[in-house]
């Protein structure tokens, strides 16, 4: 989230006023490929559902232990899920009332909504060996029906934007109107893989919970070995299914696994084990909002917020910095925001 809500600006604009290679490269990072591909900036959506699924055994799990019906627990599951949906279509669309045709009912959340809701009804009815299947079969379904299928007068197992069967399908049965007109990032059947992502986050959040205080080093070392093992594993899978996030290809999710994985790695390490918590302060009273700070530019103009208290430093600065100046003030006020809130204990809850 601390990307999402800004911080991402900071490159663009020293790219912008530099030119140099350093700061192009840590901007082209934060930018998405148009296709194929993959960027430092593609983890962050697959690293949202990964964490989601991570919760869950600390969530739904801890509600099972404690006698918890699965069916009461089903219900709540698919309520968020719902929740999710919906405001991501608001998200998108605004509170206007539209024609149909004109609403964009793909989205980031209902992604996470859905991917996160199948994910823990996989996980509310059946054992962790069922969950690996799950996982891996979804994956492999998921190649199977784009290398077997493709658009009308496109070739078998074309991936190309227009000619994959993912959009096609989309197109077909989506309501509304899809992001990119022939393709929707946040289509309905790329879910299908996102949720082997969520998946993968339950069974890390399981090994975690069953960690013991002296196991602490050799969880971190076996999450180690499983990012490595996913992100080699993708790089193999590359070759015949290339990574993409527009499609959420198999290779994809264990690219992004990996990843995931190995950050999980380090952060657990960082902060649990070596119990360093202070540094990380600021991202905590982000996380514990996330998505009300993700909402609220949709409803709250930041910029203008941030021009009235601060233009005058723009202006004592002067260009080409005043503008990078800018942005940490725009990031500022939004977590002075969430500052306020996270005193206040209020908390958007889905």
């Amino acid at each position: 989230m601390f990307w999402i809500i800004g911080a991402d600006a900071i490159f663009h604009r020293m790219a912008d006023i530099t030119h140099s290679p350093f700061w192009n490269e840590l901007s082209h990072q934060f930018h998405h490929p148009q296709w194929h591909g993959f960027s430092f900036y593609d983890i962050i959506f697959p690293l949202f559902l990964f964490l989601a699924g991570v919760a869950t055994p600390y969530s739904i799990g801890k509600q099972l232990e404690r006698g918890a019906s699965k069916k009461d627990l089903l219900i709540k599951v698919i309520k968020r899920g719902i929740v999710l949906v919906l405001l991501g279509i608001v998200y998108n669309n605004g509170l206007q009332l539209r024609p149909i045709e004109e609403i964009r009912f793909g989205s980031v959340l209902g992604r996470i909504g859905l991917a996160y809701m199948f994910a823990n009804i996989i996980y509310l009815y059946s054992k962790q060996r069922a969950q690996i299947f799950w996982f891996f079969g979804l994956l492999i379904g998921y190649w199977f029906l784009l290398l077997f299928n493709s658009a009308p007068g496109f070739p078998m197992g074309d991936l190309t934007m227009e000619g994959n069967f993912v959009s096609y399908l989309d197109r077909l049965l989506m309501p509304g109107k899809l992001y990119k007109g022939i393709h929707d990032p946040e289509g309905i059947f790329a879910t299908i893989p996102a949720i082997s992502t969520a998946l993968l986050g339950i069974y890390v959040g399981n090994l975690l919970k069953a960690t013991t205080p002296d196991k602490n080093k050799a969880t971190a070392l076996r999450l180690v070995i499983i990012g490595v093992t996913l992100i080699i594993a993708a790089q193999i899978w590359n070759l015949v299914f290339p990574i993409n996030k527009n499609l959420w290809t198999s290779s994809f999710v264990l690219q992004c696994g990996g990843i995931s994985s190995l950050l999980m790695a380090l952060f657990y390490y960082i902060i649990d084990i070596k119990g360093y918590k202070k540094w990380a302060f600021i991202f905590k009273i982000i996380g514990m909002n996330s998505i009300l700070i993700y909402m609220s530019d949709k409803f709250i103009d930041w910029k203008y917020t941030t021009n009235s208290l601060f233009q005058w430093l723009n202006q004592l600065i002067g260009e080409p910095y005043g503008g990078v100046v800018m942005i940490l003030c725009l990031l500022a006020v939004k977590v002075w925001f969430l500052y306020f809130l996270y005193k206040q204990k209020v908390f958007l809850r889905v």
